[in-house]
């Protein structure tokens, strides 16, 4: 439902980076003029990545960010408590690139469990590593971890990621488990012709093992720009591919604005005289269908690079700058400001004023996924 309040003034140096201020009756918070309140933010601890994924890099990689640009680990933390003590966050995932990558890992989410005891504080990491830090990321007081699996099979798992690493991620996952940091999601892009038959096997395998699977529909945030709509997999096509092997019901739990369909899940009776009803549920499957089926009316993120911008929307191509006014020494008030004025403006939907990344007027942001943080 649309905000009724007055359009955003034009602010001073608004052309030249500034979102336009927020109309002085607009409500507290990060607020944007179709009554969306971000709660969950996402910040990017690097834009750096140890994985080539085909999806998101190009094989030779990126020019990655000069240190001083990417955002240190006092002002992560300052950025984070302006967020959950005045503007109501409450959720943070952090993301990258790689975050596994940063030296300072833990000592950054040690000092944001240190200010925020009851936040949740999730990490998002294609699991290289992982299982050497698993343990101190929990000490530290990472509340569970998301891990980026396409694929169990070693040649399918190289030819996605361009790297022979998939021993190493598996040991991370398991070592996630083991050290609590539960539920131990996994995220899986379905490529045509390349692991879209294995979405079945990967199920029963997660599933097994008490991990929870999220299927997610490519999106137009490759640094090739090779995306199209045609070559991509479908919600639709996963639920299909998944009822060979299961049935898939809604899961009764309230949605509550999360970027993922759940189905609780039942393996497909062998005997026709056999009720559904009768299986046992074997645990929950996610499908985030940002493509064919947008959830962008119940968007409560809001995201932050690696280098301090602040983007409203995943796929907006307006950024607005936090990190300098930070280091020009502005107080937490301004720091708040701006990020309320630069969330009030945030698009409907997919950057623009309507839903469609097939649509003819979309535009692909210059970033990847990986530059932006997800």
């Amino acid at each position: 439902m649309t905000v009724q309040l007055g359009m955003p003034q034009p602010r001073d140096g608004a052309g030249a980076g500034l979102p336009p201020a927020r109309p002085a009756d607009a409500p507290p918070g990060l607020l944007d003029r179709y009554g969306r309140r971000a709660t969950d933010m996402r910040l990017s601890l690097t834009d750096k990545c140890n994985l080539r994924c085909t999806y998101c890099m190009p094989a030779e990689g990126l020019e990655w960010l000069a240190k001083q640009a990417v955002m240190s680990a006092e002002e992560i933390v300052r950025i984070v408590r302006i967020g959950v003590d005045s503007l109501g966050v409450r959720e943070l995932r952090l993301t990258g690139g790689e975050p596994l990558v940063r030296a300072d890992l833990v000592d950054i989410i040690a000092a944001l469990r240190s200010n925020h005891p009851d936040l949740p504080i999730s990490m998002t990491t294609n699991g290289v590593g992982l299982d050497k830090k698993a343990a101190a990321l929990k000490a530290a007081g990472l509340t569970r971890i998301n891990v980026s699996l396409d694929s169990l099979h070693e040649e399918t798992f190289t030819q996605l990621t361009r790297r022979p690493f998939l021993d190493r991620v598996l040991a991370g996952v398991d070592a996630a488990w083991a050290a609590g940091l539960g539920p131990v999601k996994l995220n899986a892009v379905l490529m045509r012709g390349i692991n879209d038959t294995e979405s079945p096997s990967l199920l029963a395998w997660a599933l097994d093992r008490g991990y929870e699977l999220r299927f997610i529909e490519q999106m137009p945030l490759d640094a090739d720009h090779g995306w199209t709509r045609r070559n991509m997999i479908t919600a639709a096509e996963i639920r299909e591919l998944l009822s060979r092997d299961f049935v898939l019901s809604p899961d009764p739990r309230a949605r509550d604005g999360a970027p993922a369909e759940r189905f609780e899940v039942r393996r497909r009776p062998e005997a026709e005289e056999v009720s559904v009803a009768e299986e046992p549920v074997l645990g929950t499957v996610g499908i985030i269908a940002s493509v064919t089926e947008p959830f962008c009316a119940d968007c409560r993120r809001t995201r932050i690079t690696a280098e301090g911008k602040i983007m409203s929307c995943l796929f907006s191509r307006e950024e607005f700058d936090l990190l300098g006014l930070l280091r020009e020494g502005a107080s937490d008030e301004a720091l708040a400001e701006r990020w309320q004025d630069a969330m009030w403006v945030k698009p409907k939907a997919h950057g623009m004023d309507h839903t469609g990344l097939g649509a003819a007027d979309f535009v692909q942001p210059d970033r990847s996924m990986s530059a932006i943080g997800g």
